[in-house]
């Protein structure tokens, strides 16, 4: 319990940062109104402020409430596509520059974390995509060989290697990227809350913003606490995106995302993941692994958590940490949730123009972290006089998926065989 409250997360309970901000209180002014509290918004935030705009962040609920506080934490480089598609769907000069530009984004979070000395438990030793099987190994390759050729410093790891570094023989090889790390995402979610109102920034939380409207030259946010007029609006909501702007979430198919924390394991884990990389692998139903500072095993996968802490999500954790590692013994668990993804039909992510002076970045396909912060900043980049031809990607309207209700309940019902079948 956090001031009354249950944890959303793990990382909730565990975060070194604070949240000490206050629900609106009468009708307010901005230049600039960004629409919820997670990496995108704050993001946005920290670096308008940082320009000189005047801004106010509205959260419905807490600072990270959404995607942002129930994230793996895994700061990957890139997008979920390997780079040569990405190129493929995006043309060779718009491609390359966003591979560019996300290939290098874990380092400009690190670089934040550092300049604003954010405590979110850091590590800076990479991650490892896991072959689930030869294929997922193939892909793997054609991954390492393009990171390669653009000069980025990732290794193809043997089935031995791989084997050696995640201390489970289970996998048929991986990719090492030395430029991804980890961290607790909630705690940067507050850092990053805490950096933006040191800059001037305005943060109100418990403040759900109900309509938006245009009143001449002027957007109107009307929330339950009084109505706020901006002169442009940023919607960070992503996969936690309401009927606020009609349409907005039928754009994507939502997905879920659950994950299980163990109580801290100490020396009987000092194998698994030994040089602190988080883990995800290849699989269709992809699951994660991490260790937090404190020792324990963090496991999740696609999929709504079931049971919550008795039932059939515990019991696939546990089987599935038997199988990869038969000599850690039982474990007990401590901390279980689940968080929502946007994914988009190219597994690209979208900057929608909705209307004259209201945009919003949407859609990262589970990389909420490092496309989250490079978009809030080139959102605010924007918003001081910078072209829109000059943002991460093109300006696009938004589109239905019309299959998007019917396939995220059948990824839903997919994910859930996938725990009973693996819980066997």
């Amino acid at each position: 319990m956090i001031n009354g409250k249950a944890a959303i997360s793990l990382w909730d309970s565990s975060a070194e940062e604070t949240d000490p901000y206050e629900p609106l209180e009468g009708d307010a002014a901005t230049r600039l109104a960004i629409v919820g509290g997670g990496f995108t918004g704050l993001s946005t935030a920290l670096h308008a402020a940082e320009r000189g705009i005047d801004c106010l962040v509205l959260e419905a609920e807490q600072i990270g409430y959404g995607g942002s506080g129930r994230n793996v934490g895994l700061v990957n480089a890139g997008l979920w596509l390997p780079p040569q598609d990405v190129r493929a769907r995006l043309g060779e000069a718009r491609g390359a520059a966003l591979i560019k530009l996300l290939g290098d984004a874990p380092g400009y979070v690190q670089s934040l974390i550092e300049r604003h000395q954010i405590r979110c438990e850091v590590t800076r030793t990479g991650t490892i995509h896991a072959a689930h099987s030869p294929k997922g190994f193939e892909d793997l390759a054609r991954r390492a060989e393009e990171w390669q050729r653009l000069d980025a410093p990732v290794d193809l790891l043997s089935r031995e290697r791989a084997a050696e570094m995640i201390g489970s023989g289970s996998f048929h090889g991986g990719l090492l990227d030395h430029r991804a790390g980890t961290i607790n995402p909630m705690g940067y979610a507050r850092g990053l809350a805490r950096a933006a109102s040191g800059a001037g920034a305005r943060i109100a939380t418990g403040t759900r913003v109900r309509k938006l409207r245009r009143d001449g030259d002027k957007w109107v946010v009307e929330t339950e606490r009084g109505a706020v007029t901006a002169e442009a609006v940023v919607l960070g909501t992503n996969a936690y995106s309401d009927d606020l702007w009609p349409g907005l979430r039928q754009t994507f198919t939502m997905i879920h995302f659950f994950q299980l924390a163990t109580t801290p394991l100490g020396d009987r884990a000092k194998t698994i993941l030994a040089g602190g990389q988080g883990l995800w692998d290849t699989g269709p139903i992809m699951f994660s692994l991490r260790r937090d500072a404190f020792g324990r095993l963090i496991i999740g996968s696609m999929g709504s958590l079931v049971g919550g802490m008795q039932g059939l999500s515990r019991r696939w954790a546990a089987r599935t940490l038997k199988r990869l590692f038969p000599d850690l013994g039982e474990v007990a668990f401590e901390h279980s949730w689940h968080g929502q993804i946007a994914m988009t039909p190219d597994h690209l992510p979208r900057i929608h123009r909705l209307a004259d002076g209201l945009y919003t970045p949407i859609g990262y396909n589970g990389r909420g972290i490092t496309p989250g912060t490079i978009f809030g900043k080139a959102m605010a980049e924007l918003m001081s006089g910078g072209k829109e031809e000059n943002l991460p990607l093109p300006l696009s309207e938004p589109k239905r998926v019309g299959s998007a209700p019917v396939m995220s309940r059948l990824y839903q019902v997919a994910f859930t065989a996938n725990q009973i079948l693996r819980s066997l």
